[in-house]
């Protein structure tokens, strides 16, 4: 990621955009977080689109991604350009992209704004008006703290100690700010990770979910004597949970039982990822409310906070597997900083209970089952074709799968989805590269490429009954070792499908 890049890139969007309505007057929002180059790189973005005549308004300083997605809703912009790597190793930068809707692009405009990109042929030729670039003043961050507040409508009726770390990012004093006005005091901060740093000097990989990343956290959160650890990525986007260490399905299937318990009802709607658990659908039907599923990635879910709307129903939660959660519609994309005010509600109102997180997780799996997911990631070299290989993968299918009948293929990338019996059935979700075997003891194995990474994604979903005279935990290790034999068995079968 380069000057040149950017300026080919925003040059691209200037164009697609000029085709858009009102676009120039609207406007478009950029910012840059706090990676090397990043400011420069946002400079260059907000200098070519004021330079093709579009009202550049420029988020000073370094700052979640969030609060770019916040200001593209609330000043109703035709656009924002974030810069941004995320949780990406700190020799990485990038950009993403949001269109009017304040989601993330999708298509067909992704296409459209590389394909006009592709046409910039001179970059000196680029106009560029730094001096037309119109800067933003503090009352965004404000507004996007209000909303983050709002999601603790009452006052804690139990005091939650809360450690926090930023891992280096630029989510620390937001994300602070933002529990403090909720109504939450006791937050600890990790000094070490703290203030952003480019060079996330104390971890391996800034990342929530990768092993290591919590250790300083943990260690103070025992020091402490800590309720609740929570992690923001760099960007403040995705939100981790820590003591003991919860997955994103967990923590956006408690999320929903939290947010439907209390706003729930026929209205109501929330909303995942094919590749999360279906745990989140069993919960929303208990409460009268509606689940949809997406495919992966917040461009799609995201947009069905409008599509609820429409409906006259209201998006209450759009979660992945992750680490992403979308908890207020004033954001509509993930948002690391909302999620964690929404988790201190959930957990302060769980302990006025006289529970805990996993306690809250034991009474879901007996009332719907013990959902276990979990997922594995093979190293795809670059002779292979994805495609290719999930469509031998799908020629090759056996009719059992570690020693379970196969009861459906799930064919994204065809549309449609084939019962074992041989009835057909349209998936609901756009083509993708993405295959999904259903098990005839309701387990669930699925596959898809990376879209980052030179990497194929593999994941499995096993639902373990639990007895009334059992322990949660007993059925909890039936279903480690169900879940780890299945994986095995795909990725076996993925293996095999290699050229």
């Amino acid at each position: 990621m380069n000057r040149a890049v950017v300026r080919r890139l925003s040059a691209g969007l200037a164009a697609r955009l000029r085709t858009e309505p009102r676009a120039a007057e609207r406007g478009v929002v950029i910012a840059g977080d706090h990676r090397h180059g990043s400011q420069a790189l946002a400079d260059e973005a907000a200098a070519v689109l004021a330079g093709a005549g579009l009202e550049a308004l420029r988020i000073p300083g370094a700052v979640p991604t969030p609060l770019l997605a916040f200001a593209v809703g609330r000043l109703d912009a035709a656009a924002g350009v974030m810069v941004t790597a995320s949780h990406n190793p700190a020799s990485d930068n990038g950009c993403k992209l949001y269109w009017g809707d304040g989601a993330q692009v999708r298509p067909p405009v992704d296409a459209e704004i590389a394909a006009a990109a592709d046409t910039v042929d001179d970059l000196a030729a680029v106009a560029t008006a730094p001096e037309a670039v119109r800067r933003l003043n503090g009352l965004l961050a404000e507004g996007h703290l209000d909303a983050c507040a709002a999601l603790a409508p009452q006052p804690p009726d139990v005091s939650v100690r809360i450690v926090h770390t930023p891992l280096h990012g630029t989510a620390g004093a937001t994300c602070l700010a933002a529990l403090r006005r909720a109504g939450f005091a006791d937050v600890h901060e990790i000094a070490e990770q703290a203030d952003p740093d480019p060079d996330f000097p104390t971890v391996a990989h800034p990342n929530p979910e990768r092993e290591g990343a919590l250790d300083l956290a943990l260690t103070e959160a025992n020091r402490v004597g800590a309720d609740l650890v929570l992690a923001t990525d760099p960007d403040g986007d995705r939100l981790g949970e820590g003591w003991r260490q919860l997955s994103g399905d967990e923590v956006g299937c408690l999320l929903g039982e939290h947010l439907l318990a209390r706003d729930g009802g026929v209205d109501a709607v929330v909303a995942t990822t094919v590749v999360s658990s279906r745990l989140l659908g069993r919960i929303a039907a208990a409460h009268g409310a509606e689940c949809v599923e997406t495919l992966t990635g917040f461009k799609w879910l995201a947009p069905q906070a409008d599509r609820a709307a429409a409906r006259g129903k209201v998006l209450r939660l759009a979660y992945e597997q992750a680490l992403g959660y979308m908890v207020t519609p004033a954001v509509r994309d993930k948002d690391g900083i909302a999620a964690a005010v929404a988790v201190a509600d959930l957990a302060a109102d769980v302990a006025a209970r006289g529970m805990t997180l996993p306690d809250e997780l034991d009474r879901l799996a007996r009332r719907h089952g013990l959902h276990h997911t979990g997922e594995r990631t093979l190293p795809l070299a670059s002779s292979v074709d994805a495609a290719a290989l999930l469509a031998r993968l799908r020629a090759s299918l056996p009719t059992t799968i570690d020693g379970v009948a196969v009861a459906a293929v799930a064919d994204h990338a065809a549309g449609q989805r084939r019962t074992a019996d041989g009835a057909l059935e349209a998936l609901g979700t756009p083509p993708a590269e993405l295959l999904g075997v259903e098990l005839a003891d309701g387990s669930r194995l699925q596959t898809r490429p990376s879209g980052t990474e030179a990497l194929l994604k593999c994941y499995a979903e096993v639902v373990e009954p639990v007895d009334d005279a059992e322990a949660v935990a007993v059925a909890r290790r039936r279903a480690e070792q169900r879940l780890a034999s299945r994986l095995a068995a795909l990725i076996g079968l993925v293996e095999r499908a290699m050229p």
